[in-house]
C-alpha cells in the first residue's frame, strides 16, 4: 500500500472512537442496512463512529476557518455546506456506509443538518443513454450527465438556496420524470455513487467540490458473490413488482438467475470497476477495507 496512508487495523481504529457516544439503537439500524448486508451496532461503534469523530473534527475546523475569513472581510457568515464524497463498487455497501455516516454526523450538535444525495439521478435518461448506444455501459462515466452534477455542486458549495438534483427509481431504472430532491444550504452534503472520485481532463470534475473523500473497498472476487446474492434476494423481491425495470429476471431458476447474475458482474460491473472505479481508490482520503463477511477489517487514513 502507498506510503501515502497510514493504515489502522480494526481494533486500534475502534480506539479512536474515544468517548463518541452510540446514538442509532438496533430498529434505526435496520432501516439503513442494505440488502444482505450484515451490519451491526458493533461494526457502528468500532468503525463508523471513529469515523464520524474524525469528520465532525475537520466539519468544525472548516466552520471556523469559514468564520475568521468572513469575519476578516466584514462579511456576512455564509452557511458554505461541508461537502463528503463517498465511493466504490455496486454492491459493496457504498449506499449503507453513507446512511449510516448520514445519521451520525445529524447527531453531532453543531452540523445537525446532513443532506445525502446519490449520483444516480445525474444519470442520462434511457432514452438517451440508448440513442448514445451507452445502455450497456450504465454506470459508466459516459452516462452520467457529469456537467448537470458539476453545476448542481458548484451551486451548493457557493451557498445558493433550494438547489434542485433529479431523482432516479431503481425500481423502473431511470430518470423520474418531473421529480427532484431540495438540497436547501445544509451544514454537511454527502455525495454517493460510483464515479464520485474521477480526475478530469482540465474541466471541473465533482471531487473538486468535495472536503473530504470515501472509498468503500473489498477484494474484487468477495463482491461478485455479494452482488449475486443480491440479485437472487431482488430476484424473489423488488423484480416481483410489475412496475419493475427487471421483471422478467423474476421467474428464473435459482441456476440461471446465477448463471444471468454473474454475466451482468463479468460485462457490465466488474469491467466498470477494474477501468473506472478502482483506480480512483487512492484519491481517497480514507479507505474502508472490508473482509468477507462486509465488516470493515482496516482503515487507511490519508497522511496530512
Amino acid at each position: 500500500m502507498s506510503s501515502r496512508f497510514d493504515r489502522f487495523e480494526r481494533s486500534r481504529w475502534a480506539e479512536l472512537r474515544a468517548s463518541t457516544p452510540l446514538t442509532l439503537n438496533e430498529r434505526e439500524l435496520r432501516q439503513l442496512r442494505g440488502i444482505n448486508e450484515r451490519l451491526d451496532l458493533d461494526e457502528v461503534a468500532n468503525i463508523y463512529l471513529p469515523l464520524s469523530r474524525l469528520l465532525n473534527l475537520h466539519i468544525t475546523a472548516t466552520q471556523q476557518l469559514v468564520e475568521v475569513s468572513d469575519t476578516f472581510l466584514g462579511a456576512e457568515l455564509d452557511r458554505i455546506p461541508y461537502v463528503i464524497g463517498l465511493a466504490g463498487s455496486v454492491a459493496v455497501g457504498k449506499s449503507t456506509s453513507a446512511r449510516v455516516l448520514q445519521a451520525l454526523l445529524s447527531a453531532w450538535p453543531d452540523h445537525p443538518s446532513v443532506d445525502l444525495i446519490t449520483t444516480d439521478g445525474f444519470l442520462y435518461p434511457n432514452a438517451e443513454l440508448e440513442a448514445r448506444n451507452l445502455m450497456g455501459e450504465k454506470g459508466f462515466p459516459a452516462s452520467y450527465d457529469t456537467g448537470a452534477l458539476v453545476d448542481f455542486l458548484a451551486a451548493v458549495k457557493s451557498g445558493d438556496r433550494n438547489v434542485a438534483a433529479p431523482v432516479y427509481s431503481h425500481l423502473v431504472y431511470d430518470i423520474v420524470p418531473g421529480e427532484q430532491v431540495v438540497v436547501d444550504q445544509p451544514d454537511v452534503l454527502i455525495v454517493e455513487g460510483l464515479n464520485v472520485l474521477q480526475a478530469g481532463n482540465g474541466g471541473p470534475v465533482a471531487s473538486d467540490f468535495f472536503d473530504f473523500s470515501i472509498y468503500v473497498d473489498a477484494p474484487e472476487a468477495q463482491i461478485e458473490e455479494w452482488y449475486v446474492e443480491r440479485f437472487l434476494t431482488l430476484r424473489d423481491s423488488v423484480f416481483t413488482n410489475p412496475d419493475s425495470y427487471f421483471k422478467h429476471y423474476a421467474e428464473l431458476d435459482e441456476p440461471t438467475a446465477i448463471q444471468v447474475a454473474r454475466g451482468i458482474w463479468t460485462d457490465i460491473n466488474a469491467r466498470n470497476l477494474r477501468e473506472n472505479i478502482a483506480p480512483t481508490r487512492e484519491r481517497a482520503d480514507l479507505i474502508l477495507e472490508k473482509g468477507t463477511d462486509h465488516t470493515v477489517e482496516a482503515v487507511m487514513l490519508r497522511k496530512s
